[in-house]
């Protein structure tokens, strides 16, 4: 089974849709990091919904899911392009115990909100924020497009020990072509009989054939979906100005350089005195930002 994702649509119709699948991808997270498998399911929900956001956006750049929580979860974070790579974190509550695997997402999470970043390579950024409010990523998610993108969309997301998958559904806004009123309610009625077994056993064309053998489906070439992290020592250079000049040169005096890690990769950069001073300097000499 392949990492990758299927864009398909229903002929003369305004429904569209997306099947993910994802297995080394998804472990290559999973191996840089020790989660508890409760929290490793979630992030391969996370990573799935990311990969399938991303491919529906059309995002030349980077768009990222956040959701921060007051339970046992304190940060689950996954990001993509549509190069096709994939990266995501999760952090646990510090104060809080571990979570065990029959803990729900509303006690894992708690309250909290889930953030949609779109970074564009040109352009503006854009942020949208909606409230946890339901108990599954899926339908959190779900809500995000209701509210922002004001667009019919409907979600499956699983993961299991060793892979992750979703399926989403939209019905785009222009109906000038569409011919078949019921394609909506018809499409999502039937995308609601898939088992997770089925979505994470079976191969995605299997899939598309178990729910849709009576529909006229158009189905396009898959893309594939590999871990990738953008971290580089620019970026990382640049998180380190956020500390400010006068803690950098705290800490600078206490350890004679800066040894930075990357949270997704765990590749490590090191910075030395002049490498900040560098940094510094090149801060000072930006132009002023006019607002």
């Amino acid at each position: 089974m392949n990492d990758q994702i299927q864009r398909f649509l229903f002929d003369r119709t305004n429904v569209r849709g997306e099947i993910v699948t994802l297995e080394q991808a998804y472990q290559d997270v999973l191996d840089r990091h020790r989660y508890p498998s409760v929290v490793n399911h979630l992030l391969g929900e996370l990573l799935a919904a990311v990969a399938l956001l991303t491919d529906t956006v059309k995002l030349d750049g980077t768009l990222s899911i956040e959701v921060r929580g007051k339970g046992a979860l304190a940060l689950l974070m996954a990001e993509s392009n549509l190069g096709g790579e994939l990266r995501a974190i999760a952090r646990l509550a510090e104060d809080a115990a571990l979570p065990t695997d029959d803990m729900s997402f509303h006690e894992l999470i708690g309250e909290g909100q889930i953030m949609i970043t779109l970074d564009p390579a040109e352009g503006h950024r854009y942020q949208g924020i909606v409230a946890l409010e339901h108990n599954s990523l899926a339908k959190c998610l779900e809500a995000y497009f209701a509210q922002s993108e004001q667009l019919p969309t409907s979600l499956w997301l699983a993961a299991s020990d060793d892979r992750a998958g979703g399926l989403l559904l939209q019905r785009l806004p222009d109906a000038s072509q569409n011919q078949d009123d019921d394609a909506w309610g018809r499409t999502v009625q039937l995308a609601a009989t898939l088992t997770t077994d089925e979505l994470l056993g079976l191969e995605q064309l299997e899939v598309l054939h178990r729910l849709y053998h009576e529909e006229t489906l158009r189905v396009f070439e898959p893309k594939a979906l590999r871990f990738g992290c953008t971290c580089s020592r620019q970026r990382i250079g640049q998180g380190l100005m956020t500390l400010g000049e006068a803690k950098l040169r705290e800490v600078l005096a206490e350890q004679g350089g800066i040894d930075a890690q990357c949270h997704f990769c765990h590749s490590r950069y090191q910075f030395s005195p002049a490498d900040i001073e560098a940094l510094l300097v090149a801060a000072d000499d930006e132009p002023p930002t006019l607002h």
